[in-house]
């Protein structure tokens, strides 16, 4: 497992840029780099249930393991959920990476906001995270500081 981190600095508030990437509109902008119809829901609860579904209603059932909106959010990552909503724990291949983090820290530069995304993935998803990750934060800012 590999920790891949990325940065932005964004000409706009901390709570705006919060509110771009956890909007489902704009979440939905953003994260099309990484699978098209991509969605979030979310309890918003510590310890509760966070789906992160593509177009086909699969993927991954994590937790928020803290969140002090709008300075950070920590995911710690659980399974795979498939179309029908069944979630895997347990697999050989979910046990691998199960309980991974995806991090995303909002800091103050005097009314701009520098975001700091940060993932632990498996060697062979480092170029999907890359490409993902470079492209979506480039979309966050866009939509932060035109929209």
């Amino acid at each position: 497992m590999e920790t891949l981190s990325y940065e932005i600095v964004i000409n706009a508030s901390l709570q705006r840029v919060w509110d771009i990437l956890w909007n489902s509109e704009t979440y939905a902008q953003w994260t099309q780099f990484f699978g098209s119809g991509s969605e979030m829901k979310s309890d918003w609860k510590v310890g509760g249930k966070t789906f992160f579904l593509n177009g086909e209603g699969e993927g991954m059932v994590s937790t928020i393991d803290s969140i002090d909106e709008p300075n950070q959010i920590i995911f710690k990552h659980l399974g795979m959920v498939d179309k029908e909503g069944h979630e895997d724990l347990n697999s050989k291949e979910v046990t691998d990476w199960s309980g991974s983090f995806e991090k995303y820290l909002l800091i103050d530069l005097d009314g701009k906001t520098k975001l700091h995304a940060e993932v632990q993935a498996e060697k062979r998803w480092e170029e999907h995270m890359n490409m993902g990750f470079t492209k979506g934060l480039e979309m966050v800012k866009n939509l932060a500081e035109n929209q």
